[in-house]
């Protein structure tokens, strides 16, 4: 399948987008990973039944979400009939990923993020958050609470704030841009930094000496390929992710009063633009 690369016009910005401070409205829409945890689960589809409410308003737009519940022998589980959001399937999306993970032991997701488990968690990268994010889940997420999980975008952090302390929900929410270095990226680096020392060393090497070098570097360029075909794997599902979501904010303008749809085809423009500059820096990065 060929996914289509979402772009309004050309960018030579390079930074991301500003991180909004708690209740402060800034002219940028956030991506963010939303998990607000309650008491109870009738707490918690009120607080879902709230967001899609403020999404119906076009004061956020909810991509994907889930009500997640936690055991008492701290395992987690998906309730049935939580809303999904426009992006339909959650597999491969962050808030998918999130679940997943939730439904194991956190604390390993985070000690693979602190280095120990490198690789033993596959959806982390996916998941676009840091483990000091995971962590705070995992603490408030205690066994016997429920939580809604969500990716939204949002303009400032008061609407959903105000609704979720009101049904006594706790809010933890982390930008979606703010992770971007993962573990394959840096070891691209590594494995690059790498290549090019071995084909110094190799240019000035006798030649019974030679042949071991270039072996190695024929090893490392087949690790690198490796590595850049799943940088390249993960820049297309998030490609795709974003079409999913232009098309349902497309979709939601299409439907909504004046108002509503002035505001929704402002946030779509947005979601383009930053997409697109985060999918070029990426790009760079791993090229």
């Amino acid at each position: 399948m060929v996914v289509s690369r979402i772009r309004i016009q050309p960018t030579t910005h390079t930074e991301p987008p500003l991180r909004l401070k708690p209740n402060k409205k800034e002219e940028t829409i956030m991506d963010r990973m939303l998990v607000v945890v309650f008491d109870n689960e009738s707490k918690a589809y009120e607080g879902s039944r709230s967001l899609q409410q403020l999404d119906g308003d076009g004061s956020i737009a909810v991509y994907a979400a889930r009500v997640v519940a936690k055991n008492p022998d701290g395992t987690a589980v998906v309730k049935e009939g939580a809303d999904t959001g426009p992006l339909g399937t959650l597999t491969g999306t962050a808030v998918g990923s999130l679940v997943g993970l939730l439904g194991g032991p956190v604390g390993v997701a985070v000690g693979a993020a602190g280095g120990s488990l490198i690789g033993a968690i596959a959806d982390l990268d996916n998941v676009r958050v840091g483990s000091d994010f995971l962590s705070d889940v995992a603490e408030t997420l205690t066994p016997g609470k429920v939580a809604v999980v969500a990716e939204v975008d949002e303009e400032w952090t008061t609407p959903v704030d105000t609704r979720m302390e009101a049904l006594g929900g706790v809010v933890l929410r982390r930008s979606l841009w703010e992770v971007e270095d993962t573990q394959d990226e840096r070891d691209i680096a590594s494995i690059k930094a790498d290549i090019a020392q071995l084909k110094t060393e190799h240019a000035e090497a006798k030649a019974e000496r030679k042949a071991k070098l270039q072996a190695r570097i024929d090893t490392l360029n087949a690790k690198l390929q490796e590595k850049l075909d799943k940088a390249k794997t993960r820049l297309e599902a998030i490609r795709h992710e974003a079409d999913a979501k232009v098309e349902a904010l497309k979709e939601k303008a299409a439907q909504s009063k004046q108002d509503i749809k002035v505001k929704q085809e402002q946030r779509m423009a947005t979601v383009k633009k930053h997409y697109n500059e985060w999918l070029d820096r990426q790009e760079r990065r791993a090229s």
